[in-house]
């Protein structure tokens, strides 16, 4: 009678760290684009005159002050998801970023899958990024968004300890890819709807080889156009009204006023 007793002991640990490991890999699937749709706040949707344009991976002073400069002569302003170690370097940067009117959110400290973290690392990682946007600028970040777009429990702990929201994109311009170009990306950006969009591009290629951040700052004026021809209003997430969220929140309680 022993034996079965010691049989189910040695299969109940395995299972229980299988049930475990579940549950911390089960957010990721919201990387997954059949899954994002079902979950439009986490996805970005927002207000539907309006298109929200970020940016993720930066600061790097070869690429980013492009950006900002062809921001500046479209005059839009966009969020930068911005990495800790990149940051850290280049705290200047940060504060030019945000001079320019644009606001900064939480990319991590590293470009690293959550997933193949050490267990504590991550919410580590994710204090430590949002501590430093914070001394740099002044602004505590509002938002939170994982490298490669991967989201694990202990992600989504760790960003509601730092008061952050989680946000991911409803489309992304595939401009970190060997063949994309300026028209690529855009066709790959405008091939849903625009409207309560979250759009995906990179300030620099902080993952990748080369220069393939051209590809996105090429594209970037043909969207904007794009965007203004159809009524839409281009800015960052803080004006995009996701569901939820600060601006999303004072507004329906701007609206009840004028209901009262």
């Amino acid at each position: 009678m022993v034996v079965p007793e010691m049989k189910a002991g040695r299969v109940a640990l395995p299972v229980t760290l299988t049930g475990l490991a579940l549950m911390h890999a089960a957010p990721a699937a919201t990387w997954l684009p059949i899954v994002r749709r079902r979950l439009p706040a986490l996805s970005g949707v927002g207000d539907p005159g309006h298109v929200a344009l970020t940016f993720d991976d930066g600061p790097d002073p070869r690429s980013t002050p492009r950006f900002l400069d062809e921001l500046r002569r479209l005059g839009c302003q966009a969020t930068f998801f911005v990495l800790g170690e990149a940051l850290a370097r280049h705290p200047d940067l940060g504060r030019a970023i945000v001079a320019e009117g644009h606001e900064l959110g939480v990319h991590g400290w590293r470009h690293i899958n959550a997933l193949i973290r050490w267990p504590g690392r991550v919410t580590e990682e994710i204090g430590l990024a949002a501590d430093l946007v914070w001394s740099v600028t002044g602004e505590r970040p509002l938002w939170y968004r994982p490298p490669y777009g991967v989201l694990t429990l202990e992600s989504l702990v760790a960003v509601r300890r730092e008061a952050l929201r989680p946000v991911l994109w409803t489309a992304w311009g595939k401009d970190w890819t060997a063949s994309a170009t300026p028209a690529s990306v855009l066709a790959t950006l405008t091939s849903r709807p625009l409207g309560g969009a979250t759009l995906l591009l990179h300030d620099c290629d902080r993952a990748t080889d080369g220069d393939r951040w051209r590809s996105a700052l090429g594209a970037l004026p043909r969207l904007v156009d794009r965007c203004h021809a159809m009524g839409l209003r281009v800015g960052p997430l803080r004006d995009h009204g996701v569901a939820g969220s600060p601006d999303e929140e004072k507004r329906a309680g701007h609206e009840s006023s004028l209901v009262r």
